[in-house]
């Protein structure tokens, strides 16, 4: 046990399909210490989560108390640790009654899992994102409008009067990853260990705007990366560029029935959330971005504060 266990209130988890993330909070909401590790849910069998939690958060633990964990993201997917029931849209993001107590051995955790969201027409689920979407309305209570969710499954929710009333997934990143790596493309695409080609920002944005205006062009493009990488020496890293390009500005197409004439938040700033917003940009698309750490924690610590107040009522 560690000095500084004794001030942890509660632990907020985010589980994804390929990292696990933990953080020690302060009753207030206060970050005290980070931990994170590559033992995603993907990887997990059920009975292997609850040790992977504590290799990370054993030494916040005291045996004087029962800490609670509050945790979104996969670990309540199916093949997770304990399957949580989706809540069907149009709704709140988050519900205290629906939340999920997953079985633990060891009696110094409790364990929470927050449920996702899903939609009969058109069928579509989310984990993990509705914990964002509580993080944007506290960041902007009564927002009403759009919020783009960039991950390897890109979610596209519109929010109204404190509820999420319809989403849309777009595969854009698990496909670029697909042909990137696996089709025939990734000859041209892979980076080459002895390369020192960087990445043309203005290479993304010209295939993204391309994409944009002529989306049903996009999948004639796609062989001409391998072609250009061999006939007119196009580096790898601008091919991956131009890659990227093409599948988000397609998807920004595809989901202008839902952005048009309204309000767009964006759930990130570096990194793939970082391609979409220079993509905005690029074209003139007016955009609000949010950090998605402090999103993610902002949701989760609505949901203990409902725990709370439900424990007390």
């Amino acid at each position: 046990m560690s000095d500084s266990a004794l001030s942890i209130d509660w632990i907020a988890v985010d589980w994804g399909s390929t990292r696990l993330r933990a953080w020690a909070r302060s009753r207030d909401g206060g970050i005290l210490q980070r931990v994170d590790s590559a033992q995603g849910a993907a990887g997990l069998a059920p009975e292997q989560f609850e040790p992977a939690l504590l290799e990370l958060v054993e030494p916040w633990l005291t045996p004087e108390k029962r800490t609670t964990v509050i945790a979104c993201g996969m670990a309540g997917a199916r093949q997770g640790w304990i399957e949580t029931p989706y809540s069907s849209v149009p709704c709140r993001p988050l519900s205290v009654e629906r939340l999920v107590e997953a079985p633990v051995v060891d009696s110094r955790l409790r364990v929470l899992i927050v449920p996702g969201l899903s939609q009969s027409r058109p069928a579509d689920v989310m984990r993990g994102e509705e914990t964002q979407l509580a993080g944007v309305l506290a960041a902007q209570p009564g927002y009403g409008g759009l919020v783009c969710l960039p991950g390897t499954h890109c979610k596209w929710a519109e929010l109204q009067e404190g509820r999420v009333i319809a989403f849309r997934t777009f595969m854009t990143g698990e496909l670029y990853a697909l042909l990137s790596q696996s089709s025939v493309l990734r000859h041209s695409l892979l980076p080459d260990a002895d390369s020192s080609d960087a990445w043309d920002n203005n290479v993304f944005v010209d295939a993204a705007r391309h994409a944009f205006d002529h989306p049903e062009q996009v999948w004639a493009e796609l062989f001409g990366l391998r072609a250009q990488g061999l006939l007119q020496g196009q580096t790898a890293a601008n091919g991956r560029a131009c890659l990227s390009g093409l599948l988000i500005g397609a998807e920004l197409a595809a989901a202008r029935t839902l952005w048009q004439g309204r309000k767009i938040t964006l759930v990130g700033n570096i990194g793939l959330p970082g391609l979409y917003l220079e993509a905005l940009h690029a074209l003139d698309i007016e955009v609000r971005a949010l950090n998605t750490q402090r999103t993610t924690l902002d949701g989760l610590k609505q949901v203990f504060d409902l725990v709370v107040t439900d424990n007390r009522s």
